[in-house]
């Protein structure tokens, strides 16, 4: 694949993403403004689990999305590619929370209603969680090549002394028969 050829597939996955995203999003912030609408409340514990939520709802509709259209020729949809898939939402689940009720915690120090000073905190959560959230997705849980052991195989195969070795094999063992 051409270099040029490569930035276009990486851009046109950016855009999906984005607009997978985009949709993430509203279920993301909509069902966090549902619960904090019904349990207002500024306890950490309470934000860390409505936010743990919220982004679980997010994640299972991406990987619904990003399977079928945005990774569709890499996405594979078997155990090993949705176990990748958890472990990457988890990492990208501690750095939400992490910026979300860190956010939370030093906005809190400013006039701002509280709702305010979590929407706040939570966009920029989504921000960085859904830049972490790419890279592993790209990189990682949809990649063409799982497994370094095969690409090992392969760069042996098509490297000339594995010929040499091969036919220097073929030859002592016709010498013994």
């Amino acid at each position: 694949m051409s270099p040029l050829s490569k930035n276009r597939e990486i851009i046109i996955q950016a855009l999906q993403f984005s607009l997978i995203g985009g949709l993430n999003a509203l279920i993301d912030i909509g069902s966090l403004n549902l619960m904090l609408l019904f349990w207002p409340t500024e306890n950490s514990l309470y934000l860390l689990l409505f936010n743990t939520i919220s982004y679980t709802l997010a994640v299972a509709n991406s990987y619904l999305w990003n399977s079928s259209w945005t990774f569709k020729n890499t996405s594979s949809k078997q155990k090993q590619e949705v176990f990748f898939f958890v472990l990457q939402a988890l990492a990208s689940l501690v750095i939400s929370n992490i910026v979300f009720v860190g956010g939370s915690f030093l906005l809190g120090i400013s006039p701002i209603p509280a709702i305010a000073e979590q929407n706040i905190a939570k966009g920029a959560a989504m921000i960085i969680s859904s830049g972490a959230s790419f890279f592993f997705m790209r990189y990682f849980v949809f990649r063409k090549n799982r497994s370094k052991f095969k690409v090992k195989i392969r760069l042996k195969r098509s490297h000339p002394m594995f010929y040499t070795s091969m036919k220097k094999a073929k030859i002592q063992s016709n010498r013994f028969h």
